[in-house]
């Protein structure tokens, strides 16, 4: 069983934001910015390209809903909504999460880096086969 499984059973502890039947909110073992979340539905998919849409989608809105919540009571001026999906992309449990990042001003403990690569684009469009 996974960690999280493991978490949403109660055989882990854990500091709960947010519980309902589907859905699990706790705080990040690994605060990145103070309030760092994780919301995860309490069904196990390995990620969310895994998981049926109106799932998908009702943990998209449940991640929005606590968002709303956790911004203004921790006075952050807004957050990041990250889902890392597969271990090359960062994903250390392999249960769908939802990180709700709390950003409080530029100086903050998260850095996120876009550098800008020369592709193709023509090239890229026609090997995405949608």
């Amino acid at each position: 069983m996974c960690i999280f499984c493991e978490i949403i059973e109660g055989n882990i502890p854990s500091k709960k934001v947010y519980e309902d039947d589907k859905f699990l909110a706790i705080l990040d073992i690994s605060q990145t910015t103070k309030g760092h979340t994780l919301v995860m539905p309490k069904k196990h998919y390995d990620n969310f390209l895994a998981m049926p849409t109106d799932e998908f989608q009702e943990l998209m809105g449940k991640a929005k809903e606590i968002s709303e919540k956790i911004i203004p009571s921790l006075g952050a001026n807004g957050c990041n909504v990250l889902i890392n999906t597969n271990a090359v992309a960062g994903q250390s449990v392999m249960h769908t999460h939802v990180h709700i990042i709390p950003r409080y001003d530029e100086n903050d403990t998260i850095r996120f880096l876009f550098q800008e690569n020369k592709y193709d684009l023509d090239e890229v469009l026609r090997s995405m086969e949608l």
